[in-house]
């Protein structure tokens, strides 16, 4: 009878749509046959406008680089250690110091020195290009930057989509991905997509992470404001379009057609 071909239409309904197809969810299976040629300075994002940057300038006397600190002074902020040659040195805390923000025109304003460029540069040679700078005032002065609001974003199937902020600036994919609290069954590890500003231009680029070839790209090593989207499969897109009480229907629909039958059965007895 009718009713039964409705309650058995409605069981494979059920049944396509909660099952999700095999699918590669093994990552870097090749791992072992790949060279990792990546080095730690594909690790170092350029600076860019509108990165801050924590600067503190230490030395062994620290009244002599007050005026590379602007106003900022707080001895609690301050730690001693030792040198490899045996000296006492200085060292600020990693959170602590004056803050600059680079202009749009790549430019920090640094105080004795005046405007000083950032074109190019990363934490590390930014270190070396200010301490020469003040080397010019100060002898053997030491720099430490931070980057304060290095940030990505991660989107589409992963359990905790959102916006990070990463303390060192230095982050993987995977590591990304990891705090985003990896990709759920339905995200599709073949085909993620990376979105990148490269000096005002947005770039984007596919990345299949079931094979270690990425480790070895550009992309590996994350930069300042890239968008991570990991697309749904087919299932996944399927199920959106689905009204959400269909389950509902087939199930309210069965218990009827289950109480029409028992009911014709006893009728027939």
């Amino acid at each position: 009878m009718n009713i039964k071909k409705y309650c058995i239409y409605g069981a494979l309904s059920l049944t396509v749509f909660s099952c999700t197809p095999r699918q590669e969810i093994n990552y870097m299976k090749d791992i072992e046959s790949i060279a990792l040629d990546n080095s730690i300075k594909n690790s170092r994002s350029n600076l860019q406008p509108g990165d801050q940057l924590i600067i503190m300038v230490s030395a062994k006397d620290l009244d002599v680089v007050k005026p590379f600190n602007q106003n900022y002074s707080s001895t609690s902020t301050v730690t001693q250690y030792s040198t490899p040659n045996g000296n006492s040195q200085l060292q600020p805390a990693p959170d602590s110091g004056p803050m600059y923000t680079i202009d749009t025109d790549g430019n920090i304003d640094f105080p004795q020195i005046g405007q000083v460029n950032t074109k190019d540069e990363n934490i590390e040679t930014l270190k070396e290009k200010l301490a020469g700078l003040i080397s010019t005032y100060v002898k053997s002065p030491v720099v430490n930057i931070k980057l304060i609001n290095f940030k990505v974003s991660v989107l589409g199937e992963v359990a905790k989509p959102g916006t990070y902020v990463i303390p060192d600036g230095n982050i993987t994919l995977l590591q990304t991905l990891g705090l985003a609290g990896d990709l759920t069954p339905y995200g599709v590890r073949n085909n993620i997509l990376i979105v990148r500003n490269v000096d005002g231009k947005f770039t984007q680029q596919r990345i299949d992470i079931t094979s270690a070839q990425f480790i070895n790209s550009p992309y590996y090593y994350m930069k300042q404001n890239d968008m991570i989207y990991v697309q749904p499969n087919t299932v996944r897109e399927k199920s959106a379009r689905v009204d959400p009480n269909t389950g509902l229907y087939i199930s309210v629909a069965s218990v009827i057609a289950s109480l029409v039958i028992g009911v014709l059965a006893l009728t027939k007895n």
